[in-house]
């Protein structure tokens, strides 16, 4: 019977029979494997000993020691403390890493070149893992040191690899050293700015007094006056505290923008302070005066040969206010250069490992024989229908010889 129909189209049955393929059922599949067998058995002992072999005599035996550190709490932070919470933007100390939360800072710090540096020095760790140079060595390091933070208790986890499980054990406490160093010069560091800025500060307050106190001697020299009654001293005294008040919040607001934005709540705060005693400062110096009582008389309406007097020895009284504010935070920019940095408390000693942690003989040598069994298992069961779909169809027998040919290196 003809193929084609009467209009030239191949009949529906027959595409349909044209695109199926050799009917392979259940019963097929496990003949072949029954037929197989001995290739699928022989391949997966193989596997088997072979893997066993490799984990006995090739896989080094490995021994994991384990610290952990416990980051500084609240009740730790000082100044210097505050300021290492700005260091999540210095991506380059913390290896890269966008800290985001003071336990992630502290990770990033412990793999940072800093900290793996000074440890693969003390230990010849570039030597002791075959490293050409440190940046081979870097790359390296993953492999053998972890470093982990538990976001639930926050202790940070140091586990070390190694064939020599005292080794292991050092080289895990030794992190501990190395990053109070770290934190120690960063905190010295930030103090030893603070300090440097109030010094200057309290130098420049000192010949601002001087100046002023020069100034008043020739105001009363040139005056004559010598002593104010007590009103116009209150007041004096009253416009100097006030003065000093907002130069005190001005040099704190200097100190606050170096590490806060100005949506920060204590920017906000002591912008709030200043803007009311910049208004009660111009209220008092005012020439007009508040509500014109005898108790708070302004500036302005002291007697004119006194005028000069008082402004010299307002300012006499700001620059020893002053003087006496650049001093307190002196001192206590002192005491915080003076201070050791924040430390990371070891909670746990590493000690050397009694059993080896590394390699998994066990899993390793059941998942390669399971794998062996996988692949000989589909090798014998495609190895089977190809040789059913060549026998079966010539054009197909002559396709995959074509292939082979194509895909043969012996031609």
């Amino acid at each position: 019977m003809n193929k084609n129909d009467a209009s030239g189209q191949a009949p529906a049955a027959y595409e349909d029979y044209e695109d199926e393929g050799p009917q392979v059922g259940l019963a097929e599949l496990l003949t072949w494997i029954g037929e197989g067998k001995r290739l699928i058995v022989g391949v997966t002992l193989l596997v088997a000993l072979v893997a066993t072999g490799y984990s006995l005599w090739v896989l080094p035996v490995m021994f994991t020691a384990r610290t952990t550190l416990l980051p500084p709490g609240s009740q730790q932070q000082s100044g210097s403390a505050a300021a290492l919470a700005a260091l999540g933007s210095l991506g380059g100390l913390a290896g890269g890493l966008g800290a985001k939360t003071p336990d992630e800072l502290y990770v990033a710090l412990l793999r940072s070149d800093s900290v793996q540096r000074a440890l693969a020095e003390q230990f010849n760790l570039q030597q002791r893992y075959k490293a050409v140079n440190y940046e081979q060595l870097r790359a390296r390091l993953p492999g053998y040191i972890r470093v982990t933070a538990d976001k639930k208790s926050g202790l940070i986890t140091v586990e070390v690899d190694d064939e020599d499980p005292k080794f292991a054990a050092n080289l895990a406490n030794a992190h501990a050293g190395e990053i109070t160093k770290v934190l120690g010069r960063l905190a010295v560091s930030e103090a030893q700015s603070r300090r440097a800025f109030f010094e200057q500060q309290l130098n420049e307050t000192k010949e601002h007094l001087v100046k002023a106190e020069l100034g008043l001697r020739s105001v009363q020299e040139k005056s004559g006056v010598i002593v104010l009654d007590k009103q116009a001293e209150a007041l004096i005294g009253g416009a100097a505290t006030l003065r000093a008040q907002i130069a005190e919040r001005e040099v704190q607001m200097k100190v606050l923008r170096t590490s806060a934005t100005e949506q920060n709540p204590d920017v906000l705060r002591l912008s709030s302070e200043l803007r009311g005693l910049r208004a009660e400062l111009a209220r008092m110096e005012s020439s007009k005066g508040g509500d014109g009582s005898a108790v708070d008389i302004p500036v302005g309406r002291l007697p004119e040969a006194a005028i000069d007097y008082v402004r010299a020895r307002r300012e006499v009284k700001l620059q020893e206010t002053l003087l006496e504010t650049m001093i307190r935070q002196f001192e206590v920019a002192k005491l915080d250069e003076a201070k050791e940095g924040p430390v990371l408390q070891q909670v746990d000693m590493a000690l050397p490992p009694d059993y080896k942690s590394k390699p998994k003989r066990a899993i390793i040598v059941l998942a390669s024989a399971l794998l062996a069994l996988l692949a000989s298992t589909v090798w014998v069961v495609v190895r089977r229908y190809m040789a059913l779909l060549r026998d079966g169809d010539a054009e197909a027998a002559s396709a995959w010889n074509a292939a082979s040919r194509a895909w043969s290196f012996r031609r």
